[in-house]
């Protein structure tokens, strides 16, 4: 058999076996947030001061060897409520002394829990985190945790 035969096959079995992973990451099931157990339940300054003391520390606390992160509640006062470029709710949690607070991202399934909720509210909020709070030097400015796949627990 040629070397240019052995190249194609090479190749095409590569190609399909990429593509046979392309597809299971596709079909994968999505993670159920809120059917799953909460694993930490803290108020949203904790895990802020958390996170600004040792991002470190706090990944590997809330994070897995791949990555995921561990189911949160967090509990804080409502801030601010918006909507992001998908019309998904953004609601901030976030006290007056607080340096950063908790986005919490919903889903479009969950963004009708949020039509009762007003700034001021103290709520509590089942989610997974995106990023932990920082401190953007260029900016000179804290950025928030970012919470994301949340509901609302309680109101």
């Amino acid at each position: 058999m040629s070397i240019r035969k052995k190249i194609i096959i090479i190749l095409g079995i590569g190609i399909i076996i990429a593509g046979i992973i392309v597809v299971m990451m596709f079909f994968k099931p999505h993670r159920d947030v809120q059917n799953t157990a909460t694993d930490f339940r803290y108020k949203a300054s904790e895990i802020v001061n958390e996170y600004l003391a040792d991002a470190d520390k706090a990944n590997n606390k809330y994070l897995d060897e791949e990555g995921n992160s561990k189911i949160l509640e967090i509990e804080g006062m409502v801030a601010q409520i918006s909507e992001d470029f998908n019309h998904q709710k953004v609601i901030l949690l976030k006290s007056t002394t607080d340096k950063a607070g908790v986005s919490c991202t919903f889903t479009q399934n969950t963004n009708s829990h949020t039509t009762s909720i007003k700034t001021g509210d103290i709520i509590i909020v089942k989610g997974v985190i995106r990023s932990g709070a920082t401190f953007d030097e260029d900016l000179d400015m804290y950025e928030n945790i970012i919470l994301e796949k949340c509901d609302i627990i309680t109101q």
